[in-house]
C-alpha cells in the first residue's frame, strides 16, 4: 500500500478501513471527529469494528496524520448526495479535524486551521478539486450530520484559497420562508438549493427536508443564525453564491 503520490504528513497510521476507488476525485469533504480526545477518535477510526476511516486526520497543534492512501476509498461520508451524485466516498477525499463537537462549539485552534488550509490547497490542487466541491460532511449529509458545525472558520479556508465563499447578507428582523409554507417562493428556493448542489425536490412545499437543507445551508454559509428559515440574508448569501458559480 503506497502513500508516496499523497499530501506528506506528519506519520502515516494506518487504517484498514477502506476499500476499492471506482471513480475519479471530485470533492474535498471536512468533517469534525466528535469525539472527547484525539487519540479516542483516531482508535475509533482505525478501529476494523467501527468501519469508518478518513484519508487525513488533524490534531489540534496541527499535525496531520494520513489513514489511508489517496487512491483508496476511505469510509468518511457515508449515505451521501451531492450535485446529482451519490456516494461521495467514492469520489472525495475525507479529512477529519479534531474537535468535540457541538458539545463543546469551542473555536478550532489557529494551528489546526493553518494545517487544513495547507492540506486542502495541496489536494485541491493535485486532484484539481473546484473551490464549489470543498464541502462540509453537513452538506452532503443534511439529514444526519451537522459538522463540521457553523463554527468552523470557513471565511479563513477562503482567505487563503480554500473553497467557496461569499461575506453572508446581513440579518434583518423578518422571519422569511419557514416550515409549512408553500408556493412558487418555496419552489425556487427549492430549485436554487438543488443548483447549488443540496439534495432538494422541487416540491413547492417547505417540509421537514427543506428546512434541514436551509440549516445546512447556513451551518456553513450563513452562520449566525442556524433556524432552518429562508430568511433574506439567507436567500441573497444564496443567490451571491450561484452568481459566482455562473460561467
Amino acid at each position: 500500500m503506497s502513500f508516496d503520490a499523497d499530501y506528506k504528513p506528519a506519520r502515516v497510521v494506518a487504517s484498514p478501513n477502506h476499500g476499492e476507488r471506482l471513480r475519479p476525485i471530485g470533492a474535498l469533504i471536512l468533517h469534525y471527529t466528535g469525539m472527547p480526545t484525539p487519540q479516542s477518535a483516531l482508535d475509533l477510526l482505525c478501529s476494523p469494528e467501527a468501519e469508518v476511516s478518513a484519508h487525513y486526520f488533524v490534531d489540534e497543534n496541527g499535525e496531520v496524520l494520513q489513514l489511508v492512501p489517496e487512491s483508496r476509498r476511505a469510509w468518511h461520508a457515508g449515505r451521501s448526495f451531492w450535485a446529482g451524485e451519490t456516494d461521495l466516498n467514492s469520489a472525495s477525499i475525507g479529512v477529519e479535524i479534531v474537535h468535540p463537537g457541538h458539545d463543546d462549539p469551542r473555536p478550532y485552534p489557529a494551528a489546526q486551521i493553518a494545517a487544513v488550509v495547507a492540506l486542502a490547497r495541496d489536494v485541491c490542487a493535485r486532484c484539481a478539486i473546484p473551490p464549489h466541491r470543498v464541502l462540509a460532511h453537513s452538506d452532503i449529509a443534511v439529514s444526519r450530520k451537522i459538522d463540521p458545525g457553523e463554527f468552523f472558520p470557513w471565511d479563513v479556508l477562503a482567505a487563503s484559497g480554500v473553497g467557496h465563499y461569499v461575506k453572508p447578507a446581513p440579518l434583518a428582523g423578518e422571519e422569511g420562508l419557514g416550515l409549512g409554507a408553500c408556493g412558487q417562493e418555496v419552489s425556487a428556493l427549492q430549485r436554487r438549493l438543488a443548483a447549488y448542489g443540496y439534495a432538494v425536490a422541487p416540491s413547492g412545499v417547505f417540509d421537514e427536508d427543506t428546512t434541514k437543507v436551509v440549516a445546512a445551508f447556513q451551518r456553513h454559509f450563513r452562520p449566525q443564525r442556524v433556524d432552518g428559515r429562508a430568511d433574506a440574508s439567507t436567500l441573497a448569501t444564496l443567490d451571491r453564491l450561484l452568481e459566482g458559480l455562473a460561467p
